[in-house]
């Protein structure tokens, strides 16, 4: 059968040994359809970004385009601007019939941390042949701040599935008709399109915008740091704002977003037909995502927006990208938000977790 792997079959797939890691994969980096992967304990400059390519290991490559090895033992800080290659702790074993996609997690988009993942032979950024047997690799450049990682972090996430499991767009219609997946009118095209929230009720916030000139931000203080330092805020008056060439800002949908329990979705990171700008570093959506049952009633879908090449006029309601789901294999057995600690369960416009709230 088609379809992504659940949590609990990922746990077979730890047990059987087609995943593995050093130390053992622990029971809170398994998600509902996807897994944790965890910083080493080195990382490595490189002069630029790269692919292993066929027949070329990662190792092989790092000897082209290191620089110099950084130490994350006790804490090390990964540079605004630089680009890192660091070894994960886990490796896989895949059977010949499954393929994974890894994607940053929410709060590493946030933070505008472009973090992918890289393979031996790999030809592509987060994507893993099936039957590969191998170590994985996060490639990581902090683009508008520093950040103070150290080895067991959690900052990408690699998903498995069989087959294709992409829902077309009669079935993704026959689902919003049994299950809506945005209050209001679906917009259904290639997936779901989803707009930017430029009139928040009772405010004109409507984002933030990066600061170019701020302090390291350390991974492992949640709830920690001023926004104010780290951010300006976003106002608007007539629904419209213009984004600047190089800016990274923080956005939310207009549709309140549902993921059903028997479904996964990703974010597509950029449409080309809808302006010179890159929505969403960080696209999995977990099933159970904005689901009332697992808490979730009316969860938006914040957008991580980078603009590129020139300024652009973003306007309240402009579709800005869609969502992509996909059939689950079975149910998971813990979903999004119920009972797993999920930090943006029912959310709308929210920075990321390390910076104070209210």
């Amino acid at each position: 059968m088609n379809g992504v792997i659940p949590n609990q079959q990922l746990s077979a797939m730890i047990d059987a040994g087609a995943i593995a890691a050093t130390p053992p994969v622990t029971p809170a980096q398994i998600q509902p359809a996807s897994l944790d992967l965890r910083l080493g304990s080195k990382a490595y400059r490189v002069r630029a970004s790269f692919l292993a390519g066929k027949g070329k290991t990662v190792t092989d490559r790092l000897a082209e385009f290191q620089m110099h090895e950084v130490d994350l033992s006790n804490g090390a800080v990964l540079e605004k601007g630089c680009v890192y290659v660091v070894p994960l702790m886990e490796r896989l074993a895949l059977p010949d019939d499954l393929s994974a996609v890894a994607n940053a997690k929410s709060s590493t988009g946030r933070l505008d941390l472009l973090t992918r993942t890289i393979c031996d032979e790999g030809t592509e950024f987060d994507r893993i042949a099936p039957g590969y047997h191998g170590p994985l690799y996060a490639e990581i450049c902090p683009r508008s701040f520093s950040v103070l990682v150290r080895p067991g972090m959690r900052l990408n996430q690699i998903r498995f599935g069989r087959g294709d499991a992409v829902l077309d767009d009669d079935a993704l219609r026959t689902l919003h008709a049994q299950t809506p997946l945005v209050d209001g009118d679906a917009v259904i095209d290639e997936g779901l399109g989803f707009s930017v929230d430029l009139r928040l009720p009772d405010t004109t916030l409507v984002g933030y915008r990066a600061k170019p000139h701020t302090g390291v931000i350390d991974l492992d203080n949640i709830s920690h740091y001023d926004p104010a330092e780290y951010w300006e805020e976003v106002h608007t008056s007539n629904g419209q704002i213009i984004l600047d060439p190089g800016a990274f800002y923080i956005l939310v949908s207009r549709e309140a977003v549902t993921i059903p329990p028997a479904y996964a979705a990703e974010m597509a990171p950029f449409l080309a037909m809808v302006g010179e700008f890159r929505v969403h570093y960080a696209g999995f959506f977990d099933p159970g995502f904005g689901y009332a049952d697992a808490g979730g009633a009316g969860s938006r879908g914040v957008l991580e927006v980078r603009c590129h090449e020139a300024p652009f006029v973003l306007e309240h309601g402009q579709v800005v990208g869609r969502l992509v789901y996909e059939k689950m294999i079975e149910v998971p057995s813990q979903l999004y938000g119920a009972d797993i600690a999920s930090n943006y369960q029912g959310q709308g416009l929210k920075l990321s977790k390390h910076f104070k709230s209210g």
